[in-house]
């Protein structure tokens, strides 16, 4: 991929356990659990075992990934409450 391409994509550089500690973090493991039906996320959750399902789950880690994506986008369109 070319420089200009990897710019663009809001995944680059983001190792999969930063996005998962992210979401837990900002929205916590319910959510995950509803907006991602999988039981690493609704049963006794860790990160450990959720990064061991997603690393072997293409389509599981593909759906975090595109949460993570539009979490951050809205974040960033919130306007400052400073």
């Amino acid at each position: 991929m070319s420089e200009q391409t990897q710019k663009n994509n809001p995944l680059h550089g983001v190792t999969l356990q930063a996005i998962l500690e992210y979401l837990v973090a900002s929205k916590g493991w319910e959510y995950l659990g509803e907006e991602v039906n999988i039981n690493c996320f609704q049963k006794d959750p860790s990160i450990a075992s959720s990064l061991k399902f997603l690393r072997k789950t293409p389509w599981a880690r593909t759906k975090v990934e595109s949460l993570y994506v539009y979490v951050k986008r809205k974040e960033a369109q919130k306007p400052n409450n400073n």
